[in-house]
């Protein structure tokens, strides 16, 4: 089965996603509407900038539709932007940030600094195998606390949590789709491989 995966196309990195999917295994494409959000059978939120994101989806009429999917069992993988977009609760929030939720994680904007502190590193992540992921960090969040039922796949060499699960629900603070390794991508295009 060719798992259909979107990727809300209304600000970010949409066109590295649509690629890393279709190298994992995926039929990708973008989503802007909620009869598209309909269509699909897993869903990215990209990286780019968060409160940006959710003003157009709301704009869009997606912001209510998105929460909806999330909360049927719709498989969404968050990178960057799209990490703070599943949080159920955000520090440093932009005045009246909305997020689409679902993740119970509590997660810090911009954590690592400002764009000029962009960095690269190596992530060793949990139950993927070929070893670390080279992690993107642009004006990453991180992910402060977890929930009961959240599972932390990866942290930086200080402890800080970068990358969780919570059942069909995946987020990392990074970005894998700006360095060609697929390996991410793939394992979510499995979750949605099996909730189908």
């Amino acid at each position: 089965m060719t798992p259909v995966v979107g990727v809300l196309a209304l600000q970010g990195d949409v066109r590295e996603h649509l690629a890393a999917l279709q190298a994992g295994g995926a039929r990708a494409v973008p989503v802007r509407r909620a009869e598209e959000l309909a269509a699909v059978d897993g869903l990215v939120l990209p990286g780019g900038e968060s409160t940006t994101i959710a003003k157009l989806a709301d704009r869009f009429g997606l912001l209510d539709p998105l929460r909806d999917a999330v909360r049927s069992g719709l498989p969404v993988y968050g990178s960057c932007a799209g990490m703070v977009l599943l949080a159920d609760r955000l520090l440093d929030a932009a005045a009246g940030q909305r997020t689409v939720g679902g993740l119970d994680v509590t997660v810090r904007r911009n954590a690592f600094g400002r764009q000029v502190d962009s960095f690269e590193t190596e992530v060793p992540v949990d139950g993927l195998a070929g070893g670390p992921v080279r992690g993107v960090f642009i004006r990453a969040p991180w992910v402060e606390e977890c929930g009961a039922d959240v599972q932390v796949l990866a942290r930086t060499a200080d402890g800080r949590a970068v990358a969780v699960r919570q059942g069909r629900l995946l987020a990392t603070s990074f970005h894998p789709e700006l360095t060609g390794d697929r390996r991410l991508h793939a394992a979510f295009v499995d979750v949605v491989r099996q909730a189908a």
